[in-house]
C-alpha cells in the first residue's frame, strides 16, 4: 500500500511538472536556434519601459529636391584644413552635456573654432583696423548681396587669378556675384588636413581689375583665402577697401556645373566678428 501510494504520488507530481519541462525544452531549443526564448516579449524590458527601436543611419547629401538645390558648403570635421596650420581643425566640436546613461535631459555641444573656418565670409574688419573698430562686422553685411543670381565660372588651371585671366573670362556687365572654381577643386585641397600654400587665388592686379571693370559685389572661391598666398593681404585690401565687395571662401564647387544659379549664402549674426562660418547653397 505504501509503495503503491509513493508510486502514485510520484506519477502525479511528474504529470503536473510535465508542462513546465516541455516549456523549458521549447525555450532551450529556441535559444539554441538564435531565436527569442519568449516570442513577442523578448524586446520588452523590465518595468514596462520601452526602448527606442534601432535608428537607421542618416543620409548625407549634397543635392536636394531632385538636384534642384546644391549645397556648396563644406561640412565641418577635425581634418578640415585651417589657414597656415598642419593640424586641421581638432577639437572643434565637444559634447559638453550628454543624455547618455540618463546623466542629462538633453545633449548640448560646444563649438571651438575661428570665425574663418571652413566655408565662411569675410567682413571689412578682417584686414582693416579702423573698420573693425567702427563695427563693420559680419552683422553689417548686406543680405541683398549675399543672396541672388550668381555665375559659377571655371578659371584657367595654369595660373593664379590675374587681370589677364579675368579679362579672358568675359564676365558680362551687370553680373553681381561670381564664384570662381580653380585648380584648388581639382586638387581637392579642402579635403587635405594640412594647409597648402600653393593654392590658387587672386593676385592684387586681378582683384583691382575686377573692382575697376565689373559690377561684381560678391566674390566666391574654393579655398581658405581669396588672395593667392604670396599676395593674400594685398588682394583682401583691394576687395574690402571700399566695403563694396563681400568675400566668400572655401566653397565646395566640385559637384556643380558651371553656369548661372540663384545663390543663398547666410553667415551667422556674430556681432563684433570680422568673419563667420556660412551655409551656402545654389538653386538651379
Amino acid at each position: 500500500m505504501c509503495i503503491v501510494w509513493k508510486r502514485t504520488l510520484c506519477y502525479s507530481v511528474s504529470m503536473e511538472l510535465l508542462p513546465f519541462f516541455l516549456l523549458l525544452l521549447i525555450g532551450a531549443t529556441a535559444v539554441a536556434h538564435g531565436e527569442p526564448a519568449y516570442p513577442g516579449y523578448g524586446a520588452e524590458p523590465a518595468c514596462g519601459v520601452k526602448e527606442e527601436s534601432a535608428v537607421p543611419a542618416p543620409e548625407r547629401r549634397e543635392e536636394f529636391d531632385g538636384g534642384r538645390i546644391l549645397d556648396i558648403s563644406h561640412y565641418y570635421r577635425e581634418d578640415m584644413p585651417a589657414f597656415e596650420s598642419a593640424e586641421g581643425t581638432p577639437g572643434f566640436l565637444r559634447l559638453a552635456r550628454s543624455m547618455r546613461n540618463g546623466s542629462d535631459i538633453a545633449n548640448f555641444s560646444e563649438l571651438r573654432l575661428t570665425a574663418h573656418s571652413g566655408t565662411h565670409v569675410d567682413a571689412p574688419g578682417h584686414v582693416f583696423e579702423h573698420y573693425y573698430d567702427a563695427g563693420f562686422d559680419v552683422d553689417t553685411l548686406d543680405l541683398a548681396v549675399l543672396n541672388g543670381p550668381a555665375m559659377l565660372v571655371d578659371v584657367p588651371r595654369d595660373s593664379n587669378i590675374t587681370a589677364d585671366v579675368l579679362e579672358s573670362l568675359h564676365i558680362p556687365k551687370g553680373v553681381r556675384r561670381v564664384l570662381f572654381r580653380t585648380l584648388n577643386t581639382d586638387r581637392k585641397l579642402m579635403w587635405k588636413k594640412e594647409f597648402d600654400s600653393s593654392y590658387v587665388g587672386f593676385m592684387e592686379d586681378g582683384a583691382q581689375w575686377l573692382i575697376d571693370n565689373t559690377d561684381i559685389r560678391l566674390v566666391g572661391i574654393d579655398y581658405l583665402s581669396v588672395g593667392a598666398y604670396e599676395e593674400c593681404i594685398p588682394a583682401h585690401l583691394v576687395f574690402l577697401g571700399k566695403r563694396e565687395v563681400i568675400i566668400v571662401e572655401a566653397l565646395n564647387l566640385e559637384h556643380v556645373a558651371a553656369g548661372v544659379y540663384t545663390l543663398h549664402c547666410l553667415p551667422l549674426r556674430l556681432r563684433g566678428a570680422e568673419g563667420s562660418p556660412a551655409r551656402c547653397i545654389l538653386i538651379k
